[in-house]
């Protein structure tokens, strides 16, 4: 399973620098803690559904601060399980897969609930003062200070110290600047090791026992990404529910032959090894991130009056 943050690096290797899960749902259930209190126990990351919850949370408390700004806000459309999973550099779900194939029907549902943001259709109507008054209230402004976190591959990121998006996070994470340093190191340890890792032979063998079981179903691909790049031409022409049924097609069987060959079970070991590596360098951010992660999961509960 990859739904954690960070516990599926070397599925994402190839797409982006920081973490996020492959195509796979939580067990239901499967030794899970119950609620945020019996999990403070354990060092673990999120699942998805608990991310959902905090990220819940966060919109209520960001209306809140708005509101107390004397601007109006809204809680906008939250993200599914199904939207936070697929982003990989291979599928591994074959559920996921026969419900979203590569994602792109989700992808056009993300981009027309950007275009509908009501948020969005507010601050076209304030003022030019107001339309300032509001982004610097929402998203903060460098005149109050700026926070620096320094990235584990080099490199640094910024965002302003007073906002009510930062003031969210410090009232779920308990401290802001903690939260934004740790979380920007947590998720960000893959460029450290992902050259070398898609390069180790167990890897690469893995690959290539893939490539032969979709050579098998009729899908002639050296690795996952030749296989979503010749995507456009193979739906070229098609209408879109046809396009789509190919797209389908092709995705369901990369995450079918990812789990009958050891390509799935090989990258999750070599994540953990190389990833293990980075534990003496930013042990201590990943457990601050975990920690905290699970503080915030405990006042989302609390401030919705739910659990995931």
């Amino acid at each position: 399973m990859f739904s954690s943050a960070c516990a599926s690096v070397v599925i994402v290797a190839a797409t982006t620098a920081g973490c996020t899960g492959a195509a796979t749902a939580d067990p239901a259930g499967a030794d899970r803690p119950h609620n945020a209190a019996e999990a403070g126990r354990q060092g673990r990351e999120l699942t998805d559904r608990e991310e959902i919850l905090v990220r819940r949370a966060e919109q209520l408390l960001v209306k809140e601060c708005m509101e107390k700004a004397g601007f109006t806000y809204w809680v906008g459309a939250l993200p599914t399980v199904d939207d936070l999973s697929g982003n990989g550099s291979f599928l591994t779900d074959v559920g996921w897969a026969k419900r979203n194939g590569y994602g792109s029907r989700l992808h056009a549902k993300a981009q027309n609930i950007q275009r509908d943001d009501p948020n969005s259709a507010y601050a076209k109507t304030l003022s030019q003062e107001q339309g300032v008054r509001y982004s610097d209230a929402l998203l903060g402004s460098p005149s109050s200070g700026m926070l620096t976190a320094e990235l584990p591959a080099g490199g640094a990121v910024q965002t302003p110290r007073d906002s009510c998006l930062a003031d969210a996070k410090g009232r779920l994470y308990g401290d802001f600047e903690t939260w934004f340093r740790a979380e920007k190191t947590a998720t960000n340890l893959t460029p450290l090791y992902a050259a070398d890792l898609v390069k180790d032979q167990r890897f690469t063998g893995a690959v290539k026992e893939w490539s032969a079981c979709m050579r098998a179903a009729g899908h002639d691909y050296a690795d996952p990404s030749q296989a979503r790049e010749k995507l456009p031409e193979l739906t070229e022409g098609l209408s879109e529910e046809k396009g789509y049924a190919v797209e389908v097609d092709l995705a369901v069987a990369e995450a079918t032959c990812a789990n009958k060959t050891p390509l799935t079970r090989r990258a999750r070991a070599l994540e953990t090894e190389y990833r293990r590596k980075q534990l003496p360098h930013h042990g201590d951010h990943i457990a601050i991130y975990q920690r905290m992660s699970l503080d915030a999961l405990a006042r989302a509960e609390a401030i919705t009056g739910s659990t995931a």
